[in-house]
């Protein structure tokens, strides 16, 4: 990373013409490292200062001592300004991106909108996954399915065959007793 000025006395066509020439410099070279992707995008916001500034020097009215240089094509209208599209672009999409994503997990929630079934007391239930993971579902207490009948903790305690189910299963974000079935 590297920071370059040019100084002295520029007649308007010069500054324009060495402006154009390390704008577009930067717009190539200035996103090659971890922080100058950060701080390339307010080099060239900066760098739009000094242009106002070119502008507002007045044109030559005679002529130099030497020829002034030439300004050539504005910057997007040169290879460099075309190919720094790419960069500025995928810089656009993270600065929208990054408040939609944020936007979207507010919407749906800290889950993911993945949020387990809710089991009430007196149902029965099946486990998908082997202990101690659960991964419970509902069913119907007469389905051949059906491996635990819940219980409601504050009818009692658990037995001590029951197996608790997550807090997540429950409405009230209580643990659930899961009580063997024999089939």
């Amino acid at each position: 990373m590297r920071f370059l000025r040019r100084q002295g006395v520029f007649c308007r066509t010069c500054a324009l013409a060495s402006f154009r020439d390390m704008q577009a410099d930067t717009m190539v070279m200035g996103w090659w490292g971890p922080l100058s992707v950060l701080i390339t995008p307010f080099v060239l916001l900066a760098n739009l200062s000094a242009l106002s500034g070119i502008r507002r020097i007045p044109e030559p009215v005679t002529p130099g001592w030497r020829p002034p240089l030439n300004p050539g094509k504005p910057v997007f209208r040169r290879p460099a300004g075309i190919l720094a599209l790419v960069p500025l672009g995928l810089l656009g999409l993270v600065v929208l991106a990054v408040p939609l994503l944020l936007l979207v997990g507010m919407l749906v929630g800290p889950d993911g909108g993945d949020s387990p079934p809710t089991l009430t007391a007196g149902s029965c239930a099946r486990n998908d996954a082997p202990w101690p993971e659960q991964s419970l579902r509902p069913v119907g207490c007469g389905s051949s399915d059906a491996q635990y009948r819940v219980v409601d903790p504050t009818d009692g305690p658990c037995a001590s065959r029951d197996y608790l189910a997550y807090p997540e299963y429950s409405k009230d974000g209580v643990s659930l007793c899961l009580h063997p079935l024999k089939r």
